[in-house]
């Protein structure tokens, strides 16, 4: 696999945005930018871009004011495309399921829940009836016990 130096990655570490929402806004749109135009020569390195994205975001901002639901409202945005970018490329199995586990643990660690939207789309990451099926089964004891 190529090896790429994802130019967002720095300005995601933990409570890197404080309060402010516009500077967070604005690093979104920014990291989406430039995952998208690494997707249209090499889509499975964009989906390991953003699956990277996706577990540095929510402790980024779990600190910014979302009262206007601004922040909400961009990383909504962000993820409808990034789970796009992640179902879309053609990746081994074995590699999909890293990056499914990889999603779920910054799904379960997401202190403010920025990232549960991320759910509603679990069907299309997995992207093969096979991965679905082994997600389904895994899911089973959480679904018995709520």
């Amino acid at each position: 696999m190529i090896s790429y130096k994802w130019q967002f990655s720095p300005r995601f570490r933990r409570h890197a945005f404080a309060w402010k929402s516009q500077p967070a806004i604005l690093r979104i749109k920014e990291a989406v930018s430039e995952i998208r135009q690494v997707a249209r020569k090499e889509p499975v390195l964009a989906a390991e871009g953003a699956i990277l994205f996706l577990e540095k975001l929510s402790p980024a901002i779990e600190h910014v004011d979302s009262s206007s639901g601004a922040i909400g409202t961009a990383v909504n945005r962000a993820i409808e495309f990034l789970v796009a970018v992640i179902a879309n490329a053609q990746a081994e199995h074995e590699t999909r399921q890293r990056w499914l586990e990889r999603l779920w643990r910054a799904v379960e660690d997401d202190a403010i829940p920025y990232l549960e939207l991320l759910t509603d789309f679990w069907g299309e990451l997995c992207a093969t009836p096979e991965i679905a099926s082994r997600w389904a089964d895994e899911f089973i004891p959480l679904v018995e016990h709520a």
